[in-house]
């Protein structure tokens, strides 16, 4: 159900990306429609009106905006953090530049910025991790220390094995005998997530913004292993899971999880796994749902230990008065993951 047009005009004001996908705007002077987030100068009070989906917005004769590009599932991001993304993905060794970001027309200093607001690290940070990471399998499939020091562009030798020992805590030459966690990027319309998986399943699924990631990062190399960015036939699964999520297209997921915890927490994790999608169920509840109803804060503890967002679903947990209470990955995340699992069980209920 679409909002009162004040609380939406006051959401177009902040740009508030809660309602990305569930609110448009039109604007009557000029005939086109935005995302309630569109960077253009907001319009007047008087000549807008709000549509709950983007069919009804062109049903109304409304042009896309082309610059939130609303028609989109992807959320608009930087253009030079998608050039510069695919760049590194069709040349994942190349050694990276400032001169070489100047010479493909962006400033550096932009694109700093630009990866750093969606993955939370510099341009220069993300293409060496992807680097570190091809060399790491080059590694893994048997290839010669030399050859992944050249794979990963470094001239010296004791640079390369800093920056391997720096990245998944061993030295290369011992690389080869350990099981090594495999990490990457995903871009959803709510923000870039990380994942980290191995051939047992996903170890970690969390949103870049989240402030426990480097705590939770460090806690998995500890349990698990090390961990280095790559390619993964899991990685596959997941991203295609995952894809299929946010575009409407599925509301479940049989991907393995594997994280590891206490036997409470990962009893606590089965419970949250079990709350339908489009429904929600407080901290009371799941203790309850256990057996163990005085557990309630233990329960809320175990829901923010939980490292595989949305596979196991920690934001369909709420307030005992229906609030929304505190998520690692933002509220405005959690309204927007249950406003659209609601909306996505409605129709699969429908089929």
């Amino acid at each position: 159900m679409l909002r009162d047009d004040d609380t939406l005009f006051t959401a177009l004001i902040a740009r508030d990306p809660s309602y990305e996908g569930f609110a448009y705007v039109g604007v009557r002077t000029t005939g086109i429609f935005c995302r309630l987030t569109c960077p253009a100068r907001k319009p007047k009070r008087h000549n807008v009106v709000f549509f709950s989906c983007k069919d009804a917005a062109q049903d109304a004769g409304f042009r896309p905006c082309l610059r939130c590009k609303p028609l989109d599932i992807r959320r608009p991001t930087s253009g030079a953090l998608e050039t510069l993304r695919d760049r590194i993905k069709a040349e994942p060794d190349r050694r990276w530049s400032a001169e070489d970001v100047k010479a493909l027309g962006y400033d550096p200093s932009t694109v700093r910025r630009a990866f750093q607001r969606e993955y939370g690290i510099t341009f220069a940070q993300y293409a060496r991790s992807q680097r570190l990471g091809l060399a790491v399998n080059t590694l893994q499939q048997g290839g010669s220390v030399m050859d992944a020091q050249l794979d990963a562009g470094y001239e010296s030798g004791s640079g390369f094995r800093d920056a391997i020992s720096k990245l998944i805590g061993d030295a290369p030459i011992r690389t080869p005998v350990r099981q090594i966690l495999t990490a990457q990027w995903l871009d959803t319309p709510i923000g870039a997530m990380l994942t980290v998986v191995d051939d047992a399943g996903v170890h970690l699924l969390e949103f870049a913004e989240r402030k426990a990631l480097p705590t939770e990062i460090e806690r998995l190399r500890k349990r698990v292993g090390p961990i280095c960015f790559g390619q993964h036939a899991m990685l596959d699964t997941l991203a295609r899971q995952v894809e299929q999520y946010f575009a409407g297209r599925s509301i479940t997921f049989d991907v393995p999880v594997v994280q590891k915890g206490t036997g409470f927490e990962a009893t606590v994790w089965d419970a949250l796994r079990r709350i339908p999608a489009g429904a929600t169920r407080s901290y009371g509840e799941i203790a309850r749902f256990i057996d163990r109803p005085d557990a309630a804060r233990a329960v809320a503890r175990a829901n923010g230990a939980n490292q595989v967002a949305i596979i196991v679903p920690c934001h369909r947990v709420i307030g005992a008065d229906g609030s929304l209470t505190g998520y690692g990955g933002k509220i405005w995340r959690k309204q927007w993951l249950l406003e659209h699992e609601r909306r996505l069980a409605a129709t699969f209920s429908k089929g």
